[in-house]
């Protein structure tokens, strides 16, 4: 399955509380479970201003649903071509 970058934009996300991440990452593993498993959550890394999220899915528009069932911001969907590492230079 293809992988993607969700970008997300919430204002002051790097403030939220770890009891308001928590629920977020449940409301998020809710709809996940309620969609099988055409999309599976790998992380999600939180900066002042947005949340950059990392999914595995079939398609753009499974990313789409799930950010719609969730209520969360989907600005930006990117496919990911490659990934690369510190290991991809040797």
């Amino acid at each position: 399955m293809p992988k993607y970058v969700i970008e997300r934009e919430i204002p002051n996300a790097g403030k939220l509380s770890p009891q308001e991440l928590q629920a977020v990452a449940q409301k998020s593993c809710d709809v996940l479970r309620s969609m099988g498993p055409r999309v599976n959550w790998q992380q999600s890394y939180v900066t002042d201003d947005k949340v950059y999220c990392v999914y595995i899915a079939d398609s753009e528009k499974d990313v789409l649903e799930h950010a719609e069932k969730g209520g969360f911001p989907a600005n930006r969907i990117s496919r990911v071509s490659a990934v690369i590492d510190g290991a991809t230079a040797v």
